[in-house]
């Protein structure tokens, strides 16, 4: 006996993809940095120093004096001697006076203006170094600064970013299908 028999035969889709993948470029360009350090502000301010050195006592030991201090000894000098003079010859002029008591008073006279006195020997020596006066006044220095802040200028720089959409189109490459088939 035949027995009716249905046969089925199916095919099935095949679904074809065409991809473009999608492209993507980040590029992220350095920030814009400017800097500048100014420079400081310095002040300087001294005072000099003042050294006053007076030598003149030491030069005078010296015979080294000034026209106006040597004036001014020689005066001293001369109006000295001019009154050692007026006492000698007042003393003269009174052992004169008492010649009648008797004695030489001329010839003592004589013997005092023309007999010089005894001069020592030996070495003396000149200039005193201790005698030379010194001042100091000591100078001053006054340094400021004045710190300048630094300048920092940035600039951000946005990222360039380039995309190109991916695609993706399907094609049918194999249809479905169904046979079927009847066998008696």
């Amino acid at each position: 006996m035949n027995v009716p028999q249905i046969q089925i035969q199916t095919t099935r889709a095949v679904l074809g993809l065409q991809i473009t993948k999608p492209t993507q470029e980040i590029e992220q360009p350095s920030a814009t940095l400017t800097q500048e350090q100014p420079a400081a502000i310095l002040e300087m301010s001294t005072t000099k120093p003042q050294l006053s050195i007076d030598t003149t006592e030491a030069r005078a030991d010296l015979d080294l004096k000034s026209s106006s201090r040597r004036i001014a000894e020689n005066a001293q000098y001369g109006e000295q001697s001019v009154q050692e003079g007026i006492g000698r010859r007042a003393q003269e002029g009174q052992q004169l006076a008492a010649i009648e008591n008797g004695g030489n008073a001329i010839v003592e006279i004589i013997k005092q203006n023309t007999t010089p006195t005894p001069k020592q020997l030996g070495i003396r020596f000149v200039g005193n170094s201790m005698k030379i006066q010194t001042s100091f006044q000591p100078g001053s220095l006054d340094i400021k600064v004045t710190p300048q802040k630094a300048i920092n200028n940035v600039q951000i720089n946005k990222p360039i970013h380039h995309y190109n959409q991916g695609k993706v189109t399907g094609e049918m490459e194999q249809w479905n299908s169904i046979q079927i088939d009847f066998k008696y």
